[in-house]
């Protein structure tokens, strides 16, 4: 009997020694304008506004929910060349959305397959289709799930004027 408490008191004492081997998420929560820093990747959300639509007749895009549009400037302050993860926003139930591969019809889309040599800085929009609410943008550094930093923008709601989206050339 007391060969087994000991053995049962080290593996609770090892156990609380051990390294965390999951994700390495950032609970910190910062506000727009922020500078955000995720591993390598720094990240400013400038503004973000709700469209109705994108694109002009014949080729007008219709959200399912709605638009939202996000500005940010994103800057890759490591030694190496960085991609830029996918983004995502989070609601108030912890459901996530990931922001749409295409950016048509969208003025100064960052694009989806974003790669940045260090020192280097991008800026542009991402597009998220969601209901109207206030979100949490999650963005990441561009690592394995293990070694993934990860940190959140409030985007708080804001039904003010809509984006306007000037007529592509």
């Amino acid at each position: 009997m007391l060969t087994r408490l000991a053995v049962f008191a080290l593996c609770v004492l090892a156990a609380g020694c051990s390294t965390a081997t999951g994700p390495q998420t950032d609970s910190r929560i910062f506000s727009m304008g922020d500078r955000v820093q995720a591993g390598d990747l720094i990240y400013t959300v400038i503004e973000a506004g709700w469209l109705d639509r994108l694109g002009e007749e014949p080729n007008v895009r219709i959200p399912e929910h709605r638009f939202l549009a996000i500005r940010l400037s994103v800057t890759n302050a490591g030694k190496a060349t960085s991609g830029i993860p996918q983004l995502s926003l989070v609601n108030s139930r912890g459901e996530r959305y990931p922001e749409l591969t295409s950016g048509e019809g969208l003025t100064d889309w960052l694009g989806f397959l974003r790669q940045l040599k260090p020192g280097e800085t991008e800026h542009g929009r991402v597009l998220f289709d969601v209901p109207t609410a206030a979100y949490r943008l999650r963005v990441t550094n561009d690592a394995e799930q293990e070694n993934e930093v990860a940190a959140l923008v409030d985007i708080p709601l804001q039904l003010g004027p809509i984006i306007p989206q000037p007529a592509e050339k």
